[in-house]
């Protein structure tokens, strides 16, 4: 496993404007962060354990019984329970995908097999997935669309790896953290399977949704009663704080806000995209809220010169120096980007 980095490291890089976070492009709102204002009141008080007000939030918000919730201290927290839990011996993960994935597993003891995707596909999860598939496997990840190249899978194809995946006795996580910022996300979600197969576990976040990286929330949906309480035996009992359960339940209100973004998202990741080209870059077909791309080795230490943090994705499993991640931002944002990106490409073509 290559070196464990995160984008979002504006401690590091106090003068930039980060793009290598893929964040709600609005910011957090107002009414998550009045929320947490009001919550001080009550910080010098345990947090609630089993946070009953957060898990109804969440079934009246995903349709479905509270009891199929269980939060995490982010969704890392939770992909880290999770293998505690079960412990695999043996799992599978495509190559590229989010890191946490692969750490998570190897803290657990657990030998990890790689699919690695295809630049000349497009870094897609093709058939070959499906036959990487054994019995000796405990466990698989899936990211959708994949982090860091959003790429998309149909659902029928995810209906496939599901099936197979009953047949051999494997546990299925789908990461849906990035499904918010794809049109139609319903044709993709896995959510109406989780009563049928109960070896099915759907990772989501607040993080990106509604830009809350730093209040720490994301949550799991799974049918298997077993293996939620299994979770929450190797997870401390109030890793849920007070002002992170205050901010949820106010954020899962906030419609309006989250269809702003996406129709900035919408809007934006085309416009970015074709003047990337234009700019000679590689760009892939990222359907979520930030760009995949490959471009010369040092573009990333020209963009931080320039005053624009983007993601080097050198360190994915699969990948190499040169390719990069970008968020989709404001407008006014994304051109700071694309021209930072230009002065990049005219500094690399002079050397």
């Amino acid at each position: 496993m290559k070196k464990h980095v995160h984008g979002g490291n504006i401690y590091s890089y106090r003068d930039c404007v980060d793009f290598s976070a893929n964040c709600n492009p609005l910011g957090t709102p107002e009414g998550v962060k009045q929320a947490v204002v009001r919550s001080l009141d009550c910080v010098g008080n345990y947090p609630q354990v089993g946070y009953a007000p957060l898990r109804e939030a969440l079934g009246k918000y995903e349709d479905i019984d509270p009891d199929s919730v269980i939060c995490g201290n982010g969704a890392a927290e939770l992909i880290f329970s999770l293998c505690q839990a079960v412990r695999p011996k043996r799992a599978l993960v495509p190559a590229p995908s989010f890191a946490e994935y692969e750490q998570a597993l190897i803290s657990a003891g657990c030998q990890v097999e790689h699919v690695f995707l295809r630049e000349e596909e497009d870094f897609a999860v093709k058939e070959n997935f499906i036959e990487s598939l054994h019995k000796g496997l405990d466990i698989v990840f899936l990211c959708n669309p994949n982090n860091p190249t959003g790429v998309l899978m149909d659902r029928e194809f995810l209906f496939q790896v599901l099936r197979y995946c009953r047949e051999m006795d494997i546990l299925l996580v789908v990461d849906e953290c990035f499904l918010d910022f794809v049109e139609e996300p319903g044709k993709y979600t896995l959510k109406a399977q989780l009563s049928r197969y109960h070896n099915l576990f759907i990772l989501k976040a607040f993080t990106k949704r509604y830009a809350m990286a730093g209040i720490r929330l994301g949550y799991g949906i799974c049918e298997n009663r077993e293996l939620l309480e299994k979770m929450g035996v190797v997870t401390q009992p109030w890793n849920i704080s007070v002002m992170a359960q205050a901010a949820g339940i106010a954020a899962l209100k906030e419609n309006a806000y989250v269809e702003e973004g996406r129709r900035i998202v919408f809007e934006e990741a085309p416009r970015i995209k074709k003047e990337m080209e234009n700019l000679g870059l590689k760009v892939y077909p990222s359907r979520a809220n930030y760009i995949f791309f490959r471009g010369p080795e040092g573009l990333f230490d020209a963009c931080v010169r320039h005053g624009v943090l983007i993601r080097d994705c050198g360190n994915y499993t699969g990948l190499e120096k040169g390719y990069y991640r970008a968020a989709v931002r404001t407008r006014g944002e994304n051109d700071r980007l694309l021209a930072a990106l230009k002065l990049g490409m005219e500094e690399g073509r002079r050397r």
